[in-house]
């Protein structure tokens, strides 16, 4: 079937979970590549991915190998794989835009970004001449107008764009029109983990509502330790995100809870978590007769791997989608794999729909 070529806007800790989970999968027994819909997804392997292009704005990756730079600071993942190959791609330099909030100035340089003294490349240039195919926005959380700078890009080179961030691209029907006008197909928009606080929320959430019990209020609560929960310190960054996060757990609920009875979001930074990520979730309802019941439930987790296999899968489904002609939102796939997809579906409904179209031929 060919490779995928891929580009990545951000060669952070999500960016270096994926590479080093890609170069693992490659040498595993099928068997043994847990964390993916399918080992093969319409004639497409983990090892079919193949990276093209990298764009930053950190002094320590801009102008370095793709393998300096994802093992640079202030990336922190768990340890995958570090039998890396020396990928033929340096990372390049982006625009800055607001991809760098302004109190991250105030933190250590281990903790944080330290913005290259580099001109930004003509990113649309870059796609079209590496051949690129897919373009993966890992950026910061609140980077609005740097995320719209590479949405123009791709639509320039006519590259598609997996949107793993909380800025709303694919979801957008101003943004959604202009991919399907000039036939690129998307997918989109912040990426869910595969088995983190979004997903787990869901599902308690969606439990409650098969089993009846009427649910009065609940939280999630989340504090992680790498450069992601440090940027969301800014709270003027956080608007998009937790409408994403709170629209993936209210949109399975048939009635409104009202605002003050639902708060989900990030809620604190605690460097020596680096990138381990701990979630507190509780609800609060009632049962039949009016009862009272609730629960407490918490999750840790390696936050950047969490999300690499997702991400694989949706690569993949958006190359097949690209090699059958289809444009504009992947709404199945979105569905499943994003917070805040154009459409939301209950998750089990999404994966069946996955698989019919994998199905097809």
């Amino acid at each position: 079937m060919g490779k995928i070529r891929i580009a990545i806007a951000g060669v952070g800790n999500c960016a270096a979970a994926l590479l080093e989970g890609i170069e693992l999968y490659r040498t595993l027994d099928p068997k043994e590549a847990i964390g993916l819909m399918h080992w093969d997804m319409g004639g497409y392997t983990p090892g079919d991915i193949e990276v093209v292009a990298a764009f930053d704005i950190d002094a320590r990756k801009v102008n370095r190998s793709l393998r300096e730079a994802i093992l640079s600071a202030p990336n922190c993942i768990y340890p995958i794989y570090r039998d890396l190959p020396d990928w033929p791609v340096r990372v390049l330099m982006g625009p800055v835009l607001d991809g760098v909030a302004a109190h991250m100035k105030d933190y250590p340089p281990g903790r944080t970004f330290v913005v290259a003294d580099e001109k930004p490349v003509p990113v649309a240039r870059v796609l079209q001449e590496t051949g690129a195919e897919i373009l993966l926005n890992y950026l910061p959380v609140g980077s609005q107008k740097a995320t719209e700078y590479y949405a123009e890009a791709c639509l320039e080179a006519g590259v598609s764009l997996i949107n793993c961030i909380p800025v709303f691209i694919v979801s957008n029907p101003k943004w959604a029109s202009r991919f399907e006008q000039a036939g690129i197909p998307c997918v989109g928009d912040d990426v869910k983990s595969q088995l983190g606080a979004t997903i787990l929320h869901r599902t308690l959430t969606q439990l409650c509502v098969d089993r009846g019990v009427r649910i009065d209020r609940m939280y999630q609560l989340n504090v992680g330790g790498n450069t992601d929960f440090l940027n969301m310190l800014e709270r003027s960054r956080l608007k998009s995100k937790k409408i994403s996060k709170t629209e993936a757990v209210t949109s399975l609920v048939p009635y409104d809870l009202g605002w003050e009875n639902i708060h989900i979001g990030p809620s604190d930074y605690v460097p020596w978590l680096n990138d381990e990520k701990i979630c507190f979730i509780r609800i609060e309802g009632r049962i039949f007769g009016h009862v009272p019941i609730s629960m407490d439930v918490r999750l840790s987790v390696q936050d950047s791997p969490n999300s690499a296999g997702v991400v694989i899968d949706a690569i993949r489904y958006c190359r097949i989608a690209r090699d059958r002609g289809l444009k504009g939102p992947l709404y199945d796939i979105s569905a499943y794999t994003m917070k805040h997809p154009p459409v939301q579906m209950r998750d089990e409904e999404a994966r069946q729909r996955i698989e019919a179209f994998l199905r097809q031929r």
